[in-house]
C-alpha cells in the first residue's frame, strides 16, 4: 500500500489527512486491525524507533508507551518481582515474558499518563504481552509481528476497534526528512546517531565508579530522550525509565517534573502504599486515580471519597513517610538532552536518589555543574551530544 487515508489530521477540522511514501514506495506499515488515526501513527512511528535502537544498543526486548509524540515510559524486558507484579496489577499467577516484561515495566514507569496510550514492542508481541495489553486502556500497538494467539486476544479488545500495527523490521528510513510548517518545508539530516557505551567516556567528575547497570540505564535513559519532546530528562533505574520531563521550557522545570514522577513511581513501593485494599471489581484506572491521589492528594481522606474505591481507610501517608522512603533511594541515573545550565537540577536529581548523570555539557557553568555533582559524589559524563526533538 502506498498510502492510507485517515479520518482526519492533529484535529477533526483538519481534512483530508493520510499517511504516504513521497517515493512512492509501499509504506512500511500494515494495519492488521482498526483505523490508528494521524497521533497515533506519530506515537507508532516514534515509539517503534525507540524500542528498536534500544534493542540493538542493549540486547534486550524493549518496550515503551507513547502519549502525544512522547514516551510516557520505556524499559528493557528485566523480570518481575513479586512487588512489581502487586504494583503493576499483574494477574496472580500469569506467566510473562520478556517482552511482556519490557511493556508492564514500561507502562509501569507513569502508570497516570500511560492511560489511553500507544503501546510499541520491540519483538514480536506474544500472548502473555496481549493478555496484560487487554486489560488496560490503551489505543494501540505497534510491532514487528503477533503470534496468531495474541492476535486474535488483541483483536477482542474495544469491540473489535483496537489499533493493531504491523512494521516492517527491516525497513530503514531515508538520511534526508522533511516536515512542512505554514507551507514552508524544513529539511533535515535523519538523526541517526548511535548511543552506546562509548560515549561515556568522558567522566568529568572526581568518581569515576560506573558500574555496567549504570551504563545500561544511560543508555536507556539517552535512547528515551531522543524520541522525547525537548526539553527533557529522564531518570532511570534497572533499566527502566522511572520518570520522564517532557516539552518543558525550563530545564530546570524539567528536572522537577521528572523527579516528581519518579517519586511518586518510588513512593508506589511503600508499604502504606502496597497495603491499600480496593473494592472488589475496581479497573485498573481507578486503582491507578486511587494511588495517585494517596500518594499526592493529602485531602483525598478527608470526607467519604475513599470509600468509593477502598474497602477501609487507610493511614495517611505522611511527608514524613515519603521523606523517609526517598531518602532509601538509591542508584538512579538521570539523563538529559541537552546541558544542565546551573547546578540546581543536579540538586534536585539528588533528592531522587539519583547517582549517575549522563549529559551534553558545554555550558559555561559546567564548573558550578560538576561542583555540585562531586558534592554528593555523583558519576557524571559528558556525552558532547545534544538529542533535541521537536
Amino acid at each position: 500500500m502506498t498510502e492510507l487515508e485517515l479520518k482526519y489530521g492533529c484535529n477533526p477540522n483538519q481534512k483530508p489527512a493520510r499517511i504516504f511514501m513521497r517515493d512512492g514506495s509501499d509504506l512500511p506499515v500494515t494495519v492488521l486491525n482498526g483505523k490508528p488515526g494521524y497521533i497515533n501513527f506519530l506515537d507508532a512511528l516514534n515509539s517503534w524507533q525507540l524500542v528498536k535502537e534500544l534493542k540493538e544498543a542493549t540486547g534486550l526486548p524493549a518496550a515503551a508507551s507513547f502519549k502525544h509524540v512522547s514516551p510516557a515510559g520505556a524499559a528493557v524486558g528485566k523480570p518481575l518481582t513479586d512487588v512489581d507484579r502487586q504494583v503493576y496489577f499483574v494477574e496472580p499467577g500469569a506467566e510473562l515474558s520478556p517482552i511482556a516484561c519490557a511493556y508492564i515495566r514500561a507502562r509501569g514507569t507513569d502508570r497516570m499518563s500511560s492511560y489511553g496510550d500507544w503501546a510499541a514492542l520491540s519483538d514480536e508481541c506474544d500472548a502473555a504481552t496481549a493478555l496484560y495489553l487487554k486489560g488496560e486502556v490503551s489505543d494501540g500497538v505497534i510491532a514487528p509481528g503477533y503470534t496468531p494467539e495474541a492476535l486474535e486476544i488483541l483483536k477482542s479488545k474495544k469491540k473489535g476497534g483496537y489499533n493493531i500495527v504491523q512494521i516492517d523490521p527491516a525497513y530503514t528510513c531515508p538520511t534526508q526528512e522533511y516536515k512542512d510548517v505554514f507551507g514552508v518545508t524544513f529539511q533535515q539530516g535523519h538523526n541517526d546517531y548511535k548511543i552506546g557505551p562509548a560515549l561515556f567516556t568522558n567522566i568529568v567528575t572526581a568518581n569515576h565508579d560506573l558500574p555496567e547497570s549504570a551504563v545500561t540505564d544511560m543508555i536507556v535513559a539517552l535512547i528515551t530522550l531522543k524520541y522525547t519532546q525537548s526539553n527533557s530528562v529522564c531518570y532511570v533505574k534497572d533499566g527502566q525509565a522511572i520518570g520522564v520531563g517532557a516539552g518543558q521550557q525550563s530545564r530546570i522545570h524539567c528536572t522537577r517534573l521528572a523527579g516528581q514522577k519518579a517519586d511518586t513511581w518510588s513512593l508506589r513501593y511503600h508499604p502504606k502504599v502496597l497495603a491499600l485494599r480496593f473494592v472488589d471489581g475496581i479497573r485498573r484506572p481507578d486503582r491507578d486515580n486511587t494511588v495517585d491521589q494517596y500518594i499526592n492528594e493529602p485531602s483525598f481522606l478527608e470526607g467519604d471519597l475513599w470509600k468509593e474505591y477502598l474497602k477501609e481507610k487507610p493511614p495517611v501517608l505522611t511527608a514524613e513517610d515519603k521523606a523517609e522512603w526517598l531518602a532509601k533511594t538509591t542508584g538512579v541515573t538521570l539523563g538529559s538532552d541537552a546541558f544542565f545550565p546551573f547546578g540546581d537540577n543536579v540538586e534536585r536529581a539528588k533528592l531522587s536518589g539519583v547517582e549517575f548523570i549522563v549529559e551534553p555539557g558545554g555550558s559555561i557553568r559546567d564548573d558550578h555543574v560538576i561542583m555540585t555533582a562531586d558534592k554528593y559524589n555523583m558519576v557524571m559524563c559528558f556525552t558532547g551530544m545534544r538529542l533535541f526533538h521537536h
